[in-house]
Parts: C-alpha cells; sequence; structure tokens
C-alpha cells in the first residue's frame, strides 16, 4: 500500500513532465548536469519537506480507504489488477463498489497534495522546471545521489 501511495504521490511531486519523460524511450547514459552545491542543498531541503508531506499524505489516504471499510491490502491488490492488464483478481460487486468509492475520494485529494508540493517548490530558491531537472537527473546519476546523501546526512 505504502508503495502505491509513494508511488502516486512521487508522480504529484515531480509533476507531469518527469511523467511523461519517464514513459518515453530514454538513453541509459543520460547527459549528466552541472549542479552546485548549494543548489543540491536547496532541492535536499525540498526533498526533505516533501516526504513529510507525503508521509501526512499516506496516512490521509491510508484513512480514506479505512474508512470505505477496505482492508489496506486487499484495496491495493485490487488497485494493482486494475493497473496491470496482465493481473486478475476476483471481485465482488461490494468491493468494486468500495474501490470506486475510494479512487474517487484519492482524485478528489490529488489536487491539494500537488498544490501544496509545488508550493515547497516555489518557496525556495528551484523553480519548478529546475526540480524536475535534479530529480531526473538523480535516478540516473549515481555520483549526483551520492552527493544528495551526504548532504542529507549533515
Amino acid at each position: 500500500m505504502k508503495k502505491f501511495f509513494s508511488s502516486l504521490l512521487f508522480v504529484v511531486a515531480v509533476g507531469t513532465a518527469s511523467v511523461t519523460a519517464q514513459s518515453t524511450t530514454i538513453p541509459q547514459q543520460q547527459e549528466s548536469i552541472e549542479v552546485s552545491d548549494a543548489e543540491l542543498t536547496q532541492f535536499a531541503e525540498v526533498f526533505q519537506k516533501m516526504r513529510m508531506m507525503n508521509q501526512e499524505a499516506q496516512k490521509e489516504m491510508m484513512a480514506t480507504v479505512q474508512n470505505e471499510d477496505f482492508e489496506l491490502e486487499r484495496f491495493n491488490e485490487i488497485h494493482q489488477a486494475e493497473m496491470d492488464p496482465n493481473k486478475e483478481v476476483e471481485t465482488s460487486a461490494e468491493e468494486d463498489k468500495k474501490y470506486k468509492a475510494v479512487v474517487s475520494e484519492l482524485e478528489k485529494m490529488q489536487p491539494e497534495f500537488q498544490k501544496k508540493m509545488q508550493a515547497v517548490i516555489t518557496e525556495s530558491d528551484l523553480s519548478m522546471e529546475r526540480y524536475q531537472q535534479l530529480a531526473m537527473a538523480l535516478r540516473s546519476d549515481a555520483e549526483l545521489q551520492q552527493r544528495l546523501q551526504e548532504i542529507m546526512k549533515s
């Protein structure tokens, strides 16, 4: 369940530009970008704030699932089957109804989460575009990942 919510929130956090880039073919050797320590520190601060917001959002989302008297594991199982055409799961009419109600509520919550996350980026010295560039670069640049880890340790 956490993985589902984390991926949902990560998509919200990084925005649609990175999702679009992710769904296209990206060469394995991406051109590395120049990132100053100050800029990486700013990214780390934003990232930490987003992680805290992510945890709060997960709690809200899990409460939404539980408010429909849905077990988190069962909801996740059904959701994974909905997202993966190769996966099937037997559901009752009641489960289908609960699932649709939960997804509808989660979709209503998403714009607010996205708005909060964009505000965190806007309040920093990073632009949304630059934050997305850094997030994409961190996916494939081991040295940049190491630098970020060092900054986050201090």
